[in-house]
């Protein structure tokens, strides 16, 4: 690749001609030039919510066909996956082995740089199959200019093994989107400091993968209406929260739910499943586990 000829670069290594000047500008204007470029990133995104669409309809066929969702990636792509992953137990309530994140370099590489290892395009594979990686899975590569031998060679083995594959990424046409079944790729343009993919990108891939996450654990029934039933109140604004929920869940005062959440053992989906069938404490959670974590699931057994 010809570094003089700024046309053969990928579209997140060129130079930014808004931003040419930036070293010699005052921090306000740095500052408004950041502002401005971060406001195209949401305007990108609008164009490609078919394929965010797709990519969430193949993970929900997965998972509730017993499979799990897989992120990985390297550096800021990689530890925005961790990211994601980590998020979902305490929201959603879900196993942690439910939604993964693998990152180059292993979890070390989420607070220090392991910049090497991303050029090894076996050990993504490698990564994977220490995961026990499946066919019954969904996989989630993401690379800010699609191009990373790492997430690359982890994405065509999970399509070789029959996964459901992804590609988030910046860059159309680029080698992660030739090796997914489904490419999501918000062109966000040159960075405001050429190169710096943690920036339009990088805030690129995190909306995205909070569509994914969201948007799956929605449709699996971990959320009511818009409410996080499934909160795992492990502090005292979750339990707070958690209180909150179960009342206008079930109409009830704040003491009842305060009551009935003590009764669950701090586990809102108990108390709500106890609370809406008359159930013991130990139904409500042989149903909750016989229905995934699914409080309506959980409900319905109980009911019929």
């Amino acid at each position: 690749m010809n570094p003089e000829n700024p046309e053969l670069l990928p579209v997140t290594e060129q130079e930014n001609l808004k931003t040419s000047n930036l070293s010699s500008s005052p921090v306000h204007e740095i500052i408004r030039l950041m502002n401005d470029e971060d406001a195209l990133v949401a305007q990108a995104i609008s164009l490609v919510l078919p394929d965010v669409e797709r990519a969430i309809e193949g993970i929900v066929t997965r998972i509730r066909s017993g499979g799990r969702l897989f992120y990985i990636g390297t550096g800021t792509s990689g530890r925005l996956g961790v990211l994601d992953a980590a998020e979902c137990p305490p929201t959603f309530g879900v196993s942690p082995d439910l939604v993964q994140a693998v990152i180059a370099g292993g979890y070390e590489a989420c607070y220090r740089a392991v910049e090497a290892s991303e050029d090894d395009a076996a050990a993504g594979e490698a990564d994977l199959r220490a995961r026990a990686f499946a066919k019954s899975d969904a996989l989630v590569g993401i690379a800010a200019s699609g191009r990373t031998p790492y997430t690359v060679g982890a994405v065509k083995f999970a399509r070789q093994c029959g996964a459901f594959t992804i590609a988030v990424t910046c860059v159309p046409q680029s080698p992660i989107t030739e090796a997914a079944e489904v490419s999501i790729v918000p062109v966000v343009g040159p960075e405001v400091v050429a190169g710096s993919t943690r920036l339009k990108a990088g805030t690129a891939q995190k909306l995205v993968l909070n569509m994914l996450s969201t948007a799956t654990m929605v449709r699996l029934g971990y959320v009511s209406g818009n409410r996080m039933t499934n909160v795992l109140p492990r502090n005292s604004k979750l339990r707070a929260r958690a209180i909150r929920i179960i009342m206008a869940e079930s109409g009830s005062d704040e003491e009842t739910a305060r009551v009935a959440l003590e009764k669950s053992g701090d586990d809102p989906r108990a108390a709500l499943v106890m609370m809406k069938t008359g159930s013991s404490l130990e139904d409500a959670r042989v149903a909750l586990e016989a229905s995934d974590g699914v409080i309506e699931r959980a409900v319905m057994m109980l009911t019929k």
